[in-house]
């Protein structure tokens, strides 16, 4: 190996060890989502605030939509919006991974490694993710967001993106232990203009929180046999609205 290639593989290496420690688990601060939900609201298009509207009134009638059903990815920016559950990430060099818990397909790759959006991306429900650091503040630039993903802020209310959403976020520790989102949302088909919001995770290394495999087709089933007395799963009894209204 020629000093040239050495001196540049410890530099990069000393950059990767000098940036701040995103890696283990994090547990989503629900109780500030849910703050957020009343006096952070996106600038909705008044069309697309009366369907929110009618949302909202349905969910405290007892009529929820199940906004993420079907077990679709949530997409972004409902993965870092409405999470509840855990997500982990791991750091490697040139890329950020972040996997979830909730359905079986929470995973957002974040390439780090200098390279650009593709010229003619297929769209995907979490898009495509680069970022950079400012300092210790990661940066992500997100597009590439299929227009069926979903702009949530709960599990009962939110409006599909449309297309043409844009996404930069800001991943800084607010404390060793306190990564904060902050997420600048531009969405020309349903907001009037881009929304800024904050999202909070937690990191308990002391309580060794790993996250768990989780399938949300599986809230809808039940164990049961069949002819032959295999173990499978059956549909559960259900309510008039679907899952979160299953019958004990």
């Amino acid at each position: 190996m020629s000093v040239a290639v050495v001196v540049v593989v410890l530099v990069a290496s000393r950059a990767f060890a000098a940036q701040p420690d995103f890696s283990g688990v994090w547990i989503p601060d629900v109780k500030d989502q849910k703050r957020q939900e009343t006096e952070i609201t996106p600038p909705w298009k008044p069309d697309v605030l009366k369907q929110i509207q009618h949302l909202v009134a349905e969910e405290k009638a007892g009529r929820p939509f199940l906004v993420l059903s079907y077990c679709m990815p949530h997409g972004m920016p409902s993965w870092m919006l409405i999470p509840h559950n855990a997500m982990e990430i791991l750091v490697t060099p040139g890329r950020i991974t972040m996997l979830g818990e909730g359905d079986g397909n929470r995973l957002r790759r974040i390439y780090t490694d200098g390279r650009a959006h593709p010229e003619d991306p297929d769209l995907t429900f979490h898009g495509h993710s680069i970022g950079h650091w400012e300092g210790e503040t990661l940066v992500i630039d997100t597009v590439a967001i299929a227009p069926q993903a979903y702009i949530a802020i709960s599990e009962a209310a939110g409006i599909p993106n449309n297309g043409d959403m844009h996404i930069v976020e800001r991943l800084h520790l607010a404390k060793p232990d306190v990564l904060n989102d902050d997420l600048e949302i531009t969405a020309p088909k349903v907001l009037t203009t881009t929304w800024k919001t904050t999202r909070i995770f937690r990191r308990y290394p002391e309580r060794h929180y790993e996250i768990t495999e989780g399938e949300c087709a599986q809230e809808d089933l039940s164990a049961g046999k069949d002819e032959f007395g295999n173990d499978i799963f059956i549909p559960a009894p259900q309510g008039p609205y679907g899952s979160v209204h299953v019958v004990k």
